[in-house]
């Protein structure tokens, strides 16, 4: 199956699942509208579904919209009580698109909100992410705990290494600036800020990334790492703690 970005906004990515032989569509947190309308029409699509990972405008604003035009089902959190939602969803559940040939797993990856959700096709080795993690980031603690993002991190960590990670942010450039602040001596980071660098001079996504390269880079996920701790601790000499140590780093990007 075909997956591309559809460029929203300054930065956003609303991420386009196609069927793999007939002319349908599934979105991921499609902010606005007008985009997926003109990527339905340019390519004579269907719109079958709309995955929402949290509810964030910049993630639901296009919904009712393409709902009312297309009536395409929509499924999200069941935490975020949505009223334009079809099926709300909570781990351990999982939900089928395309006649069932694509199952998503439903994890619950609480931190950037309370109640958000990832969509995992463990078949694939697919996930669609939305703002809680990154390349080489993770998103702001806006409603979670330090230890319950980190949690989450962790749970995403746990996903086979090959696994594509479909984030909905271009945030990559910045994101490994803070990364090789962290760690200057990664190489693993100086490669992937050359490798992105040249992408964005051809107008080209970052993503998707995938597990094994977020855990060589990623400093949210590299919290036992002794380059991250040295730099959490000259910040705080009080975090001990893994999920101390990300609160700490996660301070430190907010200012970056």
């Amino acid at each position: 199956m075909k997956i591309e970005p559809i460029k929203a906004f300054t930065d956003n990515y609303i991420w386009a699942l196609h069927h793999p032989t007939q002319q349908r569509l599934c979105v991921v947190d499609p902010g606005d509208s007008q985009p997926v309308f003109d990527y339905l029409e340019e390519h004579q699509l269907k719109l079958d579904s709309i995955l929402i990972t949290h509810y964030h405008n910049d993630h639901i604003g296009g919904v009712k919209a393409l709902k009312q035009a297309t009536g395409a089902r929509v499924y999200g959190s069941v935490h975020d009580n949505l009223d334009f939602v079809d099926e709300a969803l909570n781990e351990p559940e999982s939900i089928v698109i395309f006649d069932d040939q694509y199952q998503f797993e439903i994890l619950h990856v609480p931190g950037h909100t309370l109640g958000h959700i990832a969509y995992y096709e463990p078949h694939r080795q697919w996930l669609f992410c939305g703002d809680t993690l990154f390349k080489a980031g993770c998103g702001r603690m806006f409603e979670g705990e330090p230890k319950q993002f980190y949690q989450s991190l962790q749970k995403l960590a746990q996903l086979p290494p090959q696994t594509q990670v479909y984030c909905t942010h271009e945030y990559t450039l910045s994101n490994l600036a803070f990364a090789e602040s962290v760690e200057p001596d990664n190489q693993v980071v100086k490669q992937l800020i050359a490798e992105s660098q040249q992408r964005r001079k051809q107008q080209q996504a970052t993503l998707p990334s995938t597990i094994a390269s977020e855990l060589a880079s990623n400093p949210f996920l590299r919290c036992d790492q002794a380059p991250v701790i040295k730099a959490a601790h000259s910040a705080d000499p009080a975090a001990k703690h893994d999920w101390q140590i990300f609160a700490t780093i996660r301070r430190l990007k907010d200012n970056f």
